[in-house]
């Protein structure tokens, strides 16, 4: 496993990293002011096991293969548009949002929202490049299985992100109550999300594999 220096440094750059506003943070964030604590908090959870699975990926050399084949990147990259538009469209059709704004708030229960920031996370090509890029200059092949060493850098930077979006998640649970019995104003986060959801689909949309 990797040694004490390392997991220190590994830290280190994690907390920066994770204290930089990106997507993640922003649809935490929004799902937060939408939803309330818990839904922001299962989001992360569905965001932390998506770095698992991408650490795995690189473990086993997956992710190499699709960086290397640039259809597998594109495809990845409209199916991700397409769910996250699917899910702007999905936060607006929803009791409470457009046409029903004196309806009470759907709940869309916690194993869907795990799974969103799941199939968020996952879907989101330059995550696989992420990983592939920063993983692989904390591993030394000498100290033990690669795929275990894997783990534990996506544990810390899970942790680091628990750190930074736990923040942000009581925040956005506090921007929630202040929305709560605003009347006209109550439907305002649920849109929020919806424009969240349409801006990551752009982003994925317009950006490039750099």
């Amino acid at each position: 496993m990797p040694d004490l220096s390392t997991i220190m440094l590994f830290a280190s750059a994690s907390l920066v990293l994770t204290a930089t506003p990106g997507p993640d943070m922003l649809l935490i964030a929004s799902r937060s002011v939408s939803q309330g604590r818990g839904a922001g908090f299962l989001t992360y959870f569905g965001i932390a096991a998506g770095t698992y699975c991408h650490a795995l990926a690189a473990a086993f050399g997956l992710s190499q293969l699709f960086a290397a084949v640039p259809a597998a990147f594109e495809f990845v990259r409209w199916a991700g548009c397409a769910y996250l538009i699917y899910l702007a469209f999905k936060t607006l059709r929803s009791p409470g949002g457009s046409g029903h704004t004196h309806a009470a708030p759907a709940d869309p229960g916690g194993r869907r929202i795990f799974t969103e920031g799941l199939l968020t996370n996952l879907l989101n090509p330059k995550m696989v490049l992420f990983v592939l890029a920063l993983f692989p200059q904390f591993v030394n092949p000498s100290s033990g299985s690669i795929v275990l060493q894997m783990l534990i850098l996506a544990t810390v930077i899970n942790g680091m992100g628990l750190l930074v979006n736990g923040t942000v998640i009581l925040l956005g649970g506090h921007i929630r109550s202040l929305f709560a019995g605003k009347g006209r104003f109550s439907g305002l986060p649920r849109y929020l999300l919806a424009t969240v959801f349409v801006g990551l689909a752009c982003r994925l949309a317009l950006g490039s594999r750099n």
